[in-house]
């Protein structure tokens, strides 16, 4: 059973507020570098998880991704562009061939999102 995502960031506030701010995400559990949001997001401070992990971090290694569906998408862009006009985009709202519009770009700490409109 899969209880939990992990993710890496550098600085955890941050990161607890852009997730919050884009996609209402809430904090369930603050333990000291590691936090727990709603919809079983953890975020977990780079420097923990590199003694754990005792390897290099590498950001934007588009090796996986968060996915989020919003039906308004539109509107989700122009909020991420409002509240982080900084954003870097992999590909800008595209329509693929079945119809779905989705969107991807980083998270501060080159995390891959895609939202994508509801199938």
């Amino acid at each position: 059973m899969l209880k939990n995502v992990l993710i890496v960031v550098k600085d955890i506030e941050k990161s607890r507020k852009f997730y919050h701010d884009l996609f209402g995400l809430d904090l369930l559990l603050d333990n000291n570098g590691n936090m727990i949001l709603t919809e079983g997001l953890v975020l977990q401070d780079a420097k923990i998880w590199a003694h754990f992990l005792g390897r290099e971090i590498i950001p934007e290694n588009n090796s996986c991704e968060l996915y989020f569906e919003e039906s308004d998408i539109e509107a989700f862009i122009k909020k991420l562009e409002r509240l982080y006009p900084d954003v870097k985009y992999v590909n800008p709202l595209m329509t693929h061939s079945w119809g779905q519009k989705v969107v991807r770009f980083y998270d501060p700490d080159g995390n891959l999102i895609e939202v994508g409109t509801p199938m």
